[in-house]
């Protein structure tokens, strides 16, 4: 159906100018929290999306799905725990997509799931935003799951996890373009998809 696709296009569009905005403002706000002021200092705290745009992620997230905005300056040595301030800057900016996610959820089930044009954004703005989740979560450099896999990997490994960074953001963004990553990633995502749906049934019963 063409107006569903042009909707899906229409909430890329949207999770560009918002979502990944908010992404990368969760790393920067996190990194400050943890005491790291780089990315403040780099006018990266921020919503704004032309603070945040990588022009190859932008491209990749309208007309695939997966994407992602340019990366958040973080010095790990102005952590009192660097392994530990890298892990929870990290994962930050995949939670604000969960938690977005979560959000449009709830609206989503409190309008009894009516697949109008409304229903069919919401339906969209949580399947992308599960999907960056997921994207995101892969424990492979450059990727925010790699600095959550490292966090629990003894130095040594870590270490060699990093050095070879090139090489895995290579390989992934092979997979990618073949549509050979998409598979298990759907898979993930519609399991979260049914996690998030089920864990919102009490609204339907209280409506």
């Amino acid at each position: 159906m063409a107006s569903e696709q042009l909707i899906e296009y229409f909430v890329r569009i949207m999770i560009i100018l918002l979502i990944n905005p908010l992404h990368e403002f969760a790393h920067a706000w996190s990194a400050y929290k943890l005491g790291d002021d780089t990315a403040k200092n780099e006018g990266r705290m921020t919503l704004s999306p032309l603070a945040h745009v990588d022009f190859l992620g932008v491209i990749l997230l309208f007309f695939c799905g997966f994407g992602w905005a340019k990366p958040v300056p973080v010095n790990p040595n102005r952590f009192k725990n660097p392994k530990k301030g890298m892990m929870l800057t990290a994962i930050a900016g995949p939670l604000s997509n969960l938690l977005a996610a979560f959000v449009g959820m709830i609206v989503f089930r409190l309008r009894s799931g009516e697949m109008d044009t409304v229903g069919y954004m919401l339906f969209y703005f949580i399947l992308i935003n599960i999907n960056l989740f997921v994207f995101n979560m892969i424990p492979v450099p450059p990727l925010d799951g790699s600095r959550v896999l490292t966090y629990f990997l003894p130095p040594k490994a870590a270490l060699w996890f990093m050095k070879n960074e090139r090489y895995f953001y290579g390989i992934v963004m092979l997979l990618m373009i073949t549509g050979i990553l998409g598979i298990p990633l759907s898979y993930l995502g519609n399991w979260i998809y049914q996690l998030l749906y089920y864990s919102t049934n009490f609204l339907v019963m209280v409506t």
